[in-house]
């Protein structure tokens, strides 16, 4: 049996990882490769065989599922008034815009959010983390962003949680954000931190990407004017689709 991994162990091969990707001329790659080492699952879950390409790509979209304008309600946005009772926790508010590289808005996108709730703890199955359950969150909300290519969403700030990456492994407190382009194949799937979060520093996900300043861009600022007296505190976090101010996603860009 393998000695478990440390905290040290992974604060190691990151850095053996960085320094590498420094060494020739001396620039960060964006994105790291999918099988990021310190990330340990991802041995498991990255492509290994080469990309095949579609004959009919609009094939691909008759197995995918439909959404549209008619299937979104404002309830869906609002993920604290989704069941019976006020669910636990600090409410806040996430407002941003989706954009394109040249920073116009990206009108009429769908926009899916889910998380944990504020203990850390999902209602799956298979997270046995010895949290409770807040039966008033579900911890799933999707909006469709308007002319400006703005989204809005009310939720519960989520909870640290461990996840056995290594010993002692925490992540840090995050919402996965879905954007899905015009067509399901187009979806691209990141994750919004919060400011000043103390396990940044030992989080392999959050330091898989290589940029310091494409992690910031992945950090949302904390607006006063956007927190609602007595309600709720406000964070802005936007989209960029592409481009050197580009928001980083699990699938690169």
């Amino acid at each position: 049996m393998s000695t478990p991994l440390t905290q040290a162990d992974i604060d190691r091969e990151i850095a053996e990882l960085r320094d590498l990707r420094n060494a020739g001329d001396g620039r960060e790659a964006h994105h790291p490769s999918r099988d990021y080492g310190p990330y340990r699952s991802t041995v498991l879950r990255h492509p290994k065989q080469p990309l095949i390409a579609l004959k009919d790509p609009e094939a691909a979209e008759l197995a995918g599922p439909v959404f549209g304008v008619t299937d979104v309600t404002a309830l869906d946005a609002d993920l604290t008034r989704q069941h019976l009772a006020e669910p636990l926790g600090e409410r806040i508010t996430v407002h941003g815009r989706v954009l394109d590289r040249d920073g116009r808005p990206v009108r009429g996108q769908l926009v899916e959010i889910w998380q944990a709730n504020a203990s850390g703890r999902y209602p799956h199955q298979r997270d046995d983390h010895p949290a409770p359950l807040d039966p008033n969150f579900t911890g799933v909300g999707r909006c469709l962003t308007g002319d400006d290519g703005g989204y809005a969403f009310t939720t519960i700030k989520p909870g640290a949680y461990p996840w056995r990456n290594h010993t002692n492994a925490w992540r840090p407190a995050h919402i996965h954000f879905s954007v899905f382009g015009t067509a399901f194949t187009q979806r691209l799937v990141t994750q919004m931190y919060f400011p000043n979060d103390p396990l940044f520093a030992y989080d392999p996900i959050f330091n898989s990407v290589a940029d310091e300043r494409a992690r910031q861009r992945l950090v949302a600022a904390y607006e006063h004017d956007l927190s609602v007296p007595e309600w709720s505190l406000g964070y802005r976090w936007d989209i960029v689709l592409d481009g050197p101010a580009a928001t980083w996603t699990e699938e690169g860009r």
